[in-house]
């Protein structure tokens, strides 16, 4: 080979290596990355009321709200669920709203493959909100001080309000029942 075709090789090569490398998405710098949403969307946001966000469940026809269930299977007075099954060709196939204290706390979206993929929202995530905090092939996770945002498989991207959930882990660990005290005292008189 002749200096000139390996010069014109070598300029070549470097054009492409550096084509791909610009090619690769980049995660957002951390001062252009915007604050994790409290919510989908501009409709759908923690700390909401049970009867806000019924009002909007209503008014967007993409969750499938058919209205208040005749039953509900939560054991505790303080906390309420809606359930929602969207329709067919809505990117949303369940969601699940918990509340607690007639506030919203946690959001979950089960998403429709059909409509989305993992990858696409993972990407969108990143390039939004930075890399995340913890990241496992069953589990990624973005939060901060007041929400909780993560992206499960298959699809599934769930909001959580930190203090509020924070709170009732606290709440559940703090208090033995009756049964675990008497068990406790049974075992300290072996």
């Amino acid at each position: 080979m002749t200096a000139s075709v390996l010069k014109v090789l070598v300029i070549l090569l470097v054009f492409t290596v550096s084509g791909i490398c610009a090619a690769q998405e980049e995660p957002a710098d951390a001062s252009e990355t915007a604050a994790l949403p409290v919510g989908y969307g501009s409709d759908i946001k923690l700390g909401m009321t049970f009867a806000e966000t019924q009002t909007v469940l209503v008014e967007n026809p993409a969750y499938g709200y058919k209205g208040e269930a005749d039953v509900s299977l939560i054991e505790s007075p303080n906390r309420t669920l809606i359930e929602t099954a969207g329709l067919r060709d809505s990117v949303f196939e369940r969601c699940w709203f918990h509340f607690y204290e007639d506030k919203l706390y946690i959001i979950t979206l089960a998403l429709n493959p059909a409509k989305a993929d993992h990858y696409s929202i993972f990407t969108t995530l990143r390039g939004k909100y930075g890399d995340p905090k913890s990241l496992s092939p069953e589990k990624t996770v973005w939060e901060n001080e007041t929400v909780l945002m993560s992206l499960e498989r298959p699809l599934t991207l769930r909001y959580v309000d930190a203090p509020v959930f924070q709170q009732l882990l606290n709440a559940a660990a703090v208090e033995k029942s009756g049964a675990e005290y008497l068990r406790d005292r049974f075992l300290e008189g072996l």
